[in-house]
């Protein structure tokens, strides 16, 4: 009987079960930064743990006569954090301080850029353990985080005891809101 089961758990499973360790996060910075192909290509493989989004909906509660109506209200969206290995030439921590500079100077309450061009839209890919496309693993979900903006990038912690470790750091984006996309747009 148990073997049954298991069989019949495999064949609803056939497909097999998404990897959480394997994805990429495509990285966009404001124009105005001049933030180079290379360190935006160096973004999808230094970026070590990132999250597909979660989805808020709020509820409104309405009382009537000692029972509870709850009715949807309104869409919430967290604020999307990375994880980011940092190389010995601090390149992609500098194009998130320099991001941060652009919104708002530290030594003034001025921005360097105009208006909002510092809004940008981030991506996260799940892929596919088994399928490829061309050289790359097969896009399996996309996420788009539309208008986003880096609201803390954490410190790095520095310890002479700390062995056989490499240096890492938080990006924290705030996000205007995301959605499931076709993983070709």
């Amino acid at each position: 009987m148990s073997q049954e089961n298991i069989n019949r758990f495999k064949s609803k499973v056939s497909q097999g079960f998404a990897r959480p360790n394997l994805f990429e996060v495509n990285m966009q910075f404001p124009a105005a930064l001049n933030v180079s192909k290379e360190i935006r290509n160096n973004a999808q493989f230094l970026v070590r743990a990132a999250q597909i989004p979660s989805f808020q909906l709020g509820v409104i509660e309405v009382p009537y006569r000692g029972r509870t109506l709850k009715i949807a209200g309104d869409r919430t969206f967290e604020p999307w954090t990375v994880t980011v290995m940092n190389p010995g030439d601090f390149k992609l921590r500098n194009a998130f301080e320099d991001w941060i500079d652009h919104i708002q100077l530290p030594e003034a309450n001025f921005q360097t850029g105009k208006g909002l061009d510092y809004y940008k839209d981030l991506r996260v890919h799940q892929l596919s353990r088994d399928e490829r496309t061309g050289k790359s693993a097969k896009r399996i979900r996309s996420y788009k985080f539309e208008n986003c903006f880096p609201s803390n990038v954490s410190s790095i912690d520095l310890d002479y005891g700390n062995n056989d470790a490499i240096e890492e750091f938080t990006v924290e984006f705030q996000v205007q809101f995301s959605k499931a996309i076709n993983e070709n747009d």
